[in-house]
């Protein structure tokens, strides 16, 4: 069955004249996925019921189902649990700011990177997302909302450089001219340090922002909550996301997962302002939200400042993220796997 709204319109051009339709009928059949987010073929008015017919007996069109939706009370931000075609359950938030409406989405079924302070990986990883599953958690959200999104983040569950052909057709979806257009400067990527995929997204020469998942200045630190670290080292990774820097003339940014007792020390800031003056980059701190697994806590507020305070005093950029959702499991993993769990119940 072919997957109608991970094509290209080039493609879905070729596959309509292969079908004997007309060419603009793609355009057509186009701007009814990517802009009007249709979510069935019977929203297409006008297309023809034969080319309907031919679409839905031969044809995918991905259309998400919202399993669950939490909305904060605190600050409006709406966590969604989608259900896949094959029953499996991906996450997605809608976050408003007074810049614009940003989602935060998945990019695969679970995740093979286990970091420790990640309820994302806990299960292991089920299988990638395709271009449309990821386009569509925007699209869902879009419509469910009313509001333009302008600004997309992958960072939801899983790790969207191990999905990197998938990854790289979605971005081109996602910013058509054709589609929502929604600009490359707007669009961040997260990764916890895969080097070789850094390096291939580097000569991508695209416009978008890459984030580090660093959350520890030491390779032995790395090591016990990120497996990753097993394989590469901090100076390849951070090598790697150096180089993107000046390829791209993108800055980039050092996602910090700030766990006390863990990695926030005085010395935790000496090396982590030494890694981020290296690569030119902007620190992010994120309280560590609770995974009972895990056992970590957050670091009080006043500890987290003063943190950003010392990185600051040493010359790096620093911002202490803002607590979004917390009412409503609005961090990684945290609504599939409660879902999970009542289901084993």
């Amino acid at each position: 069955m072919m997957d109608l709204k991970s094509l290209t319109k080039e493609e879905l051009e070729a596959f309509l004249l292969e079908k004997g339709e007309k060419k603009y009928r793609a355009a057509q059949l186009y701007e009814w996925m990517h802009r009007h987010l249709a979510g069935s073929f019977e929203e297409m008015g006008n297309l023809p019921k034969s080319m309907k017919e031919m679409l839905a007996k031969e044809c995918v069109l991905t259309c998400l189902q919202t399993e669950r939706l939490q909305i904060s009370k605190l600050d409006g931000t709406r966590k969604y649990l989608f259900a896949l075609s094959d029953g499996q359950m991906i996450e997605s938030v809608w976050m408003p700011y007074h810049h614009g409406n940003s989602v935060c989405i998945s990019s695969q079924a679970g995740c093979r990177m286990g970091c420790k302070f990640c309820a994302s990986g806990i299960g292991g990883l089920v299988r990638n997302l395709t271009p449309s599953e990821m386009l569509d958690q925007i699209y869902r959200i879009q419509r469910d909302t009313g509001e333009r999104v302008s600004n997309v983040v992958v960072m939801g569950t899983g790790e969207p450089l191990d999905n990197y052909d998938n990854l790289m057709r979605f971005l081109q979806l996602l910013t058509d001219e054709n589609g929502l257009h929604i600009s490359q400067r707007n669009v961040t990527v997260s990764t916890c340090g895969l080097v070789e995929q850094i390096r291939a997204l580097a000569q991508e020469k695209l416009a978008i922002t890459l984030a580090l998942s660093l959350h520890a200045p030491t390779d032995e630190k790395r090591k016990q909550i990120m497996p990753i670290a097993h394989k590469y080292t901090l100076d390849e990774v951070v090598g790697a996301v150096a180089d993107y820097g000046q390829i791209t003339g993108r800055r980039v940014t050092f996602e910090y997962s700030l766990i006390a007792g863990v990695n926030d020390s005085d010395e935790d800031v000496k090396n982590l302002s030494e890694l981020a003056l290296r690569a030119g980059a902007h620190v992010n701190l994120i309280p560590v939200n609770p995974v009972t697994e895990a056992g970590y806590r957050a670091p009080d507020r006043r500890a987290a400042k003063a943190f950003a305070d010392k990185l600051e005093q040493n010359r790096v950029n620093a911002t202490i993220r803002r607590t979004i959702g917390a009412d409503i499991d609005a961090a990684c993993g945290q609504l599939r796997r409660k879902v999970r769990l009542e289901g084993e119940d």
